[in-house]
């Protein structure tokens, strides 16, 4: 088992949030009713955690069914901008408040899956390993690691894993079929009632299309041996309407040692009615398979040892299936609607890392295994009943939501995926119970307010099967009030304030674990349940420049402490409080039926809060040793928190003839340790698309990634490692250093480059 080092190296990412603000509403509400319905954290970064290193309408970006753009997968989607049973439109309740069409996601060029997410303003979406495990997901000065404190669902069904063998809150995407995309809402904070675990920055609740106009084949073909075949169809069943999905892939990449990607997936889906008054019926397969090439330390690059696109263990990769089955419905009446949903996911994962080389085993290196194996179940209800109060406008929401995990995990010591030894094996039982309610009041044609209140209950029992002192039972309860505020609109503009309280689930094992899996003698003290958020936010959105949708919030994110279950080694570590304040602008402009031109801005300030004496002892042991020494020092920066996120992008085209695209993405430097000592550079990267769409529903395309060949980073951390090549190695197996240093290893930039210029030709038809 990997000796475990003094503490944090640079990877450890907290949480933020501040206290008190309100609702919003849109800034061409025109509607002066209240919507009929009101919409329903943990960080670590991907440096070896075991080192302790370091619905309603929300404003949209969618222009109405009758002039939008149908831009990919042209004219196979119905005008209906939302799927069955996805609950009626409404205003908006906070400036950062949006939805966006599955059109416009699809028109964007991207290079997998996960990417839909960059729709949402201000968040970036980057990949450390191979294609088949969950994405990294950067938001509002968090790296949300795999979707920590971001919660995304897919049709109502969570997308995010709780007590995760790889991460609390891993979140993969690889399964989604983006052209099967109808919508996604957006919403950011902790204000709203009916979101909880994970959801303290944000949420997207992704819709998937009921049918298609015409069937779909897509074949598309691209460098570095990428390869997609889509097929997409539906038809008359009943009273409703079966639509039928499936896409194979494999791609290679850049890679010296080729990913080998193979995927396979598949949907199902029966919709019947309408958005208020209809139901669905949907079920999911995906598997896949692959190698990665994780991130490699820097000096290896520069010293010649390695390519820019080489592996230090090529047998790194894993393995993956899911399998799903959702319902849901929804019904109106004289007093108001409701809906409900259920689900059940059965998925699988195994993973294979080897993020320090040879730091733990100088032998045959630090690989090892993750295994996760869990059948998820849930149901939601919800009621809204419309109404007034002393003459006023008024609705109220109320709602039950409930969530069973069963989970097997396991993680252990390998090499080139052979078993060596066990770490720990566990067995989870985590449930959870939520009840809330909201109650909006149209005080007058300018004003209405929206109270919300939310209790949380989780349980889990926790089975040790190698340690059964770290077996045990845990339960907590939070209770979370919610206020948000709208004025306007005045002169087609409205100000939103919101503010809440709000929390994420912990790994169960953290709150059970007692003595460290690595060394019993060690004792742990186990980390709560649930941990406490509060956000506040101000915002002002404006649409008085005729096709310009404009909106500028401000927030604040405070949480009381981030405890990290360290997926690498079994055990938790701990964080300080954080904060995090910042802005985000957020532009949409459509001059012309064929002009559609977006910018976002995001800028955020992120700092631990208190005294860490304990890294300074840290800091103290490697004196002596430069290379283990450098960025361990103690500090207030919070590792790969992003200062300032931005992108921009322009789509061109009508619905048939010549159409393109042309996207911005940019990541600042940010610090990599908290002492600032190592500082990732900035990531600039431009994305293109052309080509030709003919009447009868044919299309070939062109996407261009990495446009200008840009020698860029995905992602980078700073981190202790070592490799048979350096100096400290041969100091430590010859007994020379001493233990603190040869536990902490040789400090440097660990990077994964972005894939070089990359060509992707799609031809698509309809029948």
């Amino acid at each position: 088992m990997p000796p475990k080092p003094g503490r944090r190296f640079g990877a450890l990412t907290a949480l933020s949030a501040c206290i008190l603000l309100a609702d919003g509403g849109d800034v061409l509400a025109q509607d002066a009713g209240i919507a009929r319905e009101l919409p329903q954290v943990q960080v670590a970064s991907e440096a070896p955690r075991h080192k302790k290193p370091p619905a309603p309408r929300r404003a949209s970006r969618t222009i109405p069914a009758a002039s939008r753009n149908p831009v990919t997968p042209a004219a196979i989607q119905t005008p209906e901008s939302r799927s069955v049973a996805s609950g009626a439109e409404g205003p908006p309740s906070m400036a950062s408040e949006i939805t966006v069409s599955g059109e416009e996601i699809n028109a964007r060029p991207f290079a997998r899956p996960g990417e839909v997410l960059e729709a949402v303003p201000g968040l970036i979406v980057t990949q450390h390993s191979g294609e088949g495990k969950a994405n990294q997901y950067f938001l509002r000065g968090y790296n949300l690691d795999h979707g920590t404190d971001f919660a995304i669902y897919v049709d109502d069904v969570p997308v995010n894993m709780r007590t995760h063998a790889h991460g609390q809150g891993y979140a993969d995407l690889n399964w989604l079929i983006p052209e099967t995309i109808s919508a996604m809402d957006v919403r950011k904070g902790p204000y709203f009632a009916d979101e909880s675990d994970f959801a303290s920055v944000g949420s997207a609740r992704i819709g998937l299309i009921d049918r298609t106009e015409k069937g779909l084949a897509q074949v598309t073909a691209g460098s570095f041996g990428y390869r997609r075949m889509l097929g997409m169809d539906s038809a008359k069943v009943g009273d409703g309407s079966l639509l039928v999905a499936g896409e194979i892939g494999a791609y290679n990449g850049p890679w010296v040692d080729p990913d080998n990607v193979r995927k396979l997936n598949g949907l199902v889906r029966y919709s019947q009615g309408t958005v208020t008054d209809g139901l669905t019926i949907t079920g999911m397969a995906y598997a896949n398979k692959w190698n990665s090439t994780d991130q490699v330390p820097q000096r290896a690059i520069t010293g010649g040892l390695l390519d820019r696109f080489g592996s230090e263990d090529p047998s790194d990769g894993g393995n993956t299936n899911r399998f799903a089955l959702s319902g849901r419905v929804a019904q109106s009446d004289d007093l108001g609607s409701w809906k409900a949903n259920a689900y059940v996911v059965k998925s699988q994962l195994d993973l294979f890392n080897n993020f320090t080389y040879f730091l733990s085993d100088p032998v045959l290196g630090d690989q090892f295994h993750q295994h996760d194996d869990r059948l998820m179940a849930g149901a939601n209800i919800s009621r809204t009943l419309n109404g007034s109060f002393a003459g006023l406008t008024m609705q109220t929401t109320i709602g039950l939501q409930s969530r069973y995990d069963s989970i097997n995990l396991a993680l252990s010591n390998t090499f080139q995926r052979g078993f060596l030894s066990s770490i720990r094996s566990d067995k989870v039982g985590e449930g959870s119970v939520g009840v809330y309610a909201e109650n909006t009041v149209r005080w007058t044609d300018w004003l209405r307010t929206t109270v919300g209140l939310r209790g949380d209950y989780y349980a889990a029992d926790v089975t040790s099967l190698f340690n059964v002192n770290n077996s045990d039972r845990a339960d907590a309860a939070l209770g979370s009030p919610k206020f948000r505020m709208v004025l306007g609109p005045f002169n087609q503009t409205e100000f939103f304030l919101g503010a809440g309280y709000g929390m994420h689930s912990n790994d169960a094992r953290g709150a059970t674990t007692t003595e460290d899996p690595s060394d019993p003698a060690t004792r742990l003290t186990p980390s709560p349940l649930l941990v406490r958020t509060r956000g506040a936010e101000v915002g002002v959105r404006t649409k008085i420049v005729p096709g310009l949708d404009s909106s500028l919030s401000v927030f604040i994110l405070d949480q009381d402490s981030e405890i990290l279950f360290s997926g690498d080694a079994g055990d938790t570590s701990a964080t300080r409080a954080s904060r995090r304040y910042g802005f985000e602008w957020t532009n949409h402009y459509r001059p012309r039926s064929w002009i559609d031109i977006d910018a976002d801005l995001a800028m955020t300030h992120a700092r631990f809060r208190g005294t860490d004496s304990e890294q300074a002892e840290v800091y103290a042991s490697l004196a002596g040793y430069p290379e283990a020494q450098i960025g361990n020092a103690p500090g207030n920066y919070i590792p790969n928190a992003p200062a300032m996120v931005a992108s921009a992008g322009i789509t061109l085209g009508e619905k048939t003839g010549w159409f393109g695209a042309l996207r911005w993405r940019y990541l600042a430097s940010s610090p990599l340790t908290e002492d600032n000592a190592f500082r990732s550079s900035a990531t600039s990267i431009f994305n293109g698309r052309l080509g030709y769409r003919i009447d009868n529903g044919w299309r070939i395309q062109l996407d261009v990634l990495n446009l200008f060949n840009t020698q860029a980073n995905q992602i980078t951390y700073a981190y202790g490692s070592l490799l048979k090549t350096d100096t400290l190695y041969n100091l430590c197996t010859g007994g020379v250093a001493p233990t603190a240093v040869c536990q902490n290893g040789v400090m440097d930039y660990v990077l994964h480059p972005v894939e070089p210029l990359t060509f992707r030709l799609t031809v698509a038809g309809t029948f």
